[in-house]
């Protein structure tokens, strides 16, 4: 007689907010302890039989928790938690709150406010020099494609703070970027350099008190454009 493979553990989901529910089934795994960071996910068949859910549910939560940067899905491989999971449980915390926006933005607002004013403090001629380089970029971008300069733009003001302590949230922090980036359905490349050259000014000049006030302008505008837009839909 064939053994049945051991079961994870983890219970079958309700109709209403499927993706979700399977979001924070997967992610109960790592709390409770029954898998950890680089452990490999059993197979979308034994998930779908498990969590009583279609395929599309089960995608639609694994595509969340990819972008949120809990999982990594390997082609011919499998799926497997991230090793900074174990280290960085903030991205847990994304993850668990993947559909509610307005707690990712001002996730990434309390992160980045925090990181500009010491990012004024430390930054060197070098990183000022990459920073400028974004900003030129930006504003020499065809059809408004910019977002890789423009989240290298954040990246750097985050690694110029210099601090060990807070740089395990710098990937979270790049996580609520690509996540936010993902549902502007419209982009205003000039308005960008505008905020982004305030925020420059402000680093230049060694000013955490600008800098804060130029880096809350700019992503507050972000705030209201993203959730008039989503609230529209």
């Amino acid at each position: 007689m064939e053994v049945s493979p051991k079961k994870i553990g983890v219970q079958s989901v309700h109709r209403s907010t499927l993706s979700k529910q399977v979001v924070e089934q997967i992610v109960q795994l790592l709390i409770s302890g029954k898998m950890k960071a680089g452990d490999k996910l059993p197979p979308e068949m034994e998930l779908m039989e498990e969590l009583e859910v279609s395929r599309p549910v089960i995608r639609e939560a694994l595509s969340s928790l990819e972008t949120l940067g809990v999982i990594t899905r390997k082609t011919r491989e499998g799926t497997f938690f991230n090793y900074k999971v174990g280290t960085h449980p903030f991205s847990v915390m994304l993850a668990l709150a993947v559909d509610n926006l307005p707690a990712i933005i001002e996730a990434r607002m309390a992160l980045e406010l925090g990181l500009v004013t010491m990012a004024a403090e430390k930054i060197t001629t070098e990183q000022l020099a990459k920073l400028k380089e974004t900003i030129d970029s930006i504003s020499n971008s065809k059809d408004n494609n910019y977002g890789e300069a423009d989240k290298e733009f954040h990246r750097i003001i985050a690694l110029s703070a210099n601090n060990p302590i807070v740089e395990g949230m710098i990937d979270s922090l790049l996580v609520t970027h690509n996540k936010i980036n993902s549902l502007i359905k419209y982009r205003e490349r000039d308005l960008t350099v505008e905020y982004h050259q305030a925020i420059y000014s402000a680093l230049e000049s060694h000013n955490p008190q600008e800098a804060f006030t130029q880096m809350y302008k700019h992503l507050d505008y972000v705030r209201q454009k993203v959730l008039t837009h989503s609230s529209g839909n």
